[in-house]
């Protein structure tokens, strides 16, 4: 426990580049590979760096500090994000890689 609050940011930081770089392979696997195993396996790869891990170490900060402080408050802002503006955002991204992929098997 003391290992994840020591360097709760430095987590913090490493799930969301995982969470984006799963989102990135989610896409790749949909459209690039055209794969329903890696677009599943990609899909629970996000989940597993993105959402359930930034509540589970919001829960632990908050419990340990037993205060709302800046990493709590990020963390509620991210998952708010997500699920707000971010999901037009993921949308926007989605039809980007549609279209990136569609070119690419046209060529």
């Amino acid at each position: 426990m003391d290992f994840l609050l020591e360097n709760k940011w430095v987590i913090l930081v490493s799930l969301e580049v995982l969470a984006w770089s799963s989102t990135f392979f989610l896409l790749y696997a949909r459209y690039g590979l055209q794969s329903s195993f890696w677009f599943k396996v990609a899909t629970v790869l996000f989940a597993l760096t993105g959402v359930i891990p930034q509540v589970l170490m919001g829960i632990i900060n908050f419990i340990a500090t037993r205060k709302v402080d800046l990493f709590t408050l990020i963390i509620v802002l991210l998952i708010l994000y997500g699920f707000t503006l971010g999901k037009g955002h993921v949308k926007k991204l989605d039809a980007w890689a549609q279209a990136k992929f569609s070119k690419r098997r046209g060529s």
